[in-house]
């Protein structure tokens, strides 16, 4: 999320609300009144689509604090564990298909988005998919909508498109009708496969608008990323589990490279790897600009404006908890019970020889961060 928008539409009383927006701005106060941009891949892009698509009062569709209760209800359903017999039934539907159907997620995604496009949505945008008939990636995002009309998809096709992780859901197919009457058809699968972590991929959208000379950032230039502010939310990783080794890989065929005890081994290098360059580029960026990159917090030099902030459970998640689709009850309350201990935690810092986040030694919390942000 990328950007410093003053809240237009908070009514000056009440109190409560997701990290204190709403004890600042009051009852009214929503995610989509503080960004600029708001950019999200897979899960993430269903995330954003719920914080920026209008009600029916022009308002966004969901507050922050029903994003838990939304996962918590739907998860089960949209990753069902079936029976003793389900890992052994998934196994098998690697070699004849996804291990999923995604007409639960399909459903649900169609029925609470409606007929919402692109355009509509009341910050702009930023989601990565990738055409695997193309191959390569295509980028639903608010800035180009106007010059490019046949990326005014319904905001449920880009949702399902970019949640189409592969191996687990299906790809996705459909069609955009542009009003010269031109068709065009998507082929696509989870952004995640080009952008796990879509920061860069939203920071240039932002710059290349700003070339193109909108009033919006008339006092900005395209790479004046000292005047960028940053908030980049992550999902955690089993980065510090060890789970693979050289000699164990060395013996792995196709399947095992697919599936292996549980994991998808090929899927998470990738990911992984994705991330980490954007973590790569990420510091080359802001520390040429002498801004400093923390995770979950703020370190901001006096003479800069720019900062990044990367909120991610990182090492505290392993096991079951860190699977993409262990979707059982007692796992979903172990990841709130993450989130609400990380919470708690200081803020941490990525050591970029090691790739692990350190503590910053200045005894704020990851809490205290988020309520700075959002009076800052």
């Amino acid at each position: 999320m990328i950007g410093n928008k003053k809240n237009k539409n908070a009514k000056t009383e009440g109190t409560g609300g997701d990290h204190d927006t709403k004890k600042l701005d009051g009852e009214n106060a929503r995610l989509a009144d503080y960004f600029d941009v708001i950019a999200g891949t897979s899960t993430g892009g269903l995330v954003t689509a719920m914080l920026t698509a209008p009600d029916e009062n022009n308002r966004p569709l969901y507050a922050a604090k029903e994003i838990k209760p939304f996962y918590l209800e739907h998860g089960p359903k949209i990753f069902p564990q079936n029976s003793p017999f389900s890992l052994v039934k998934k196994v098998a539907s690697v070699l004849l298909g996804p291990k999923y159907d995604g007409q639960y997620l399909h459903r649900l995604i169609k029925g609470k988005l409606g007929n919402t496009r692109l355009h509509q949505t009341l910050t702009n945008i930023v989601v990565p998919t990738f055409d695997i008939k193309e191959l390569q990636p295509t980028i639903f995002s608010s800035y180009q909508v106007k010059n490019k009309p046949s990326l005014d998809a319904l905001l449920s096709d880009i949702c399902i498109s970019t949640s189409a992780a592969p191996t687990y859901l299906p790809a996705h197919y459909f069609e955009t009708k542009e009003p010269s009457g031109k068709v065009r058809e998507f082929n696509l699968i989870d952004g995640g496969v080009a952008a796990n972590n879509p920061t860069l991929v939203a920071m240039g959208e932002v710059s290349k608008h700003i070339h193109k000379g909108n009033s919006d950032f008339s006092s900005v230039k395209p790479t004046d990323y000292a005047r960028f502010l940053v908030l980049s939310v992550g999902t955690g990783s089993a980065k510090t589990e060890n789970k693979y080794s050289a000699n164990s890989a060395a013996k792995w065929g196709s399947l095992a490279w697919l599936v292996n005890g549980g994991s998808t081994p090929l899927i998470d290098v990738f990911n992984q790897a994705g991330g980490d360059m954007v973590n790569f580029h990420l510091r080359v960026v802001f520390k040429t600009l002498e801004s400093e990159i923390t995770f979950f917090g703020f370190s901001i030099k006096k003479e800069k404006k720019s900062y990044l902030t990367r909120v991610d459970a990182g090492r505290h998640i392993n096991g079951e908890v860190s699977s993409v689709d262990t979707a059982t009850k007692e796992n979903m309350e172990k990841l709130v019970e993450v989130g609400e201990r990380l919470l708690k935690k200081p803020v941490s810092r990525m050591n970029w020889d090691t790739g692990m986040l350190e503590p910053i030694n200045e005894g704020t919390s990851n809490e205290e961060a988020l309520i700075r942000s959002t009076s800052s």
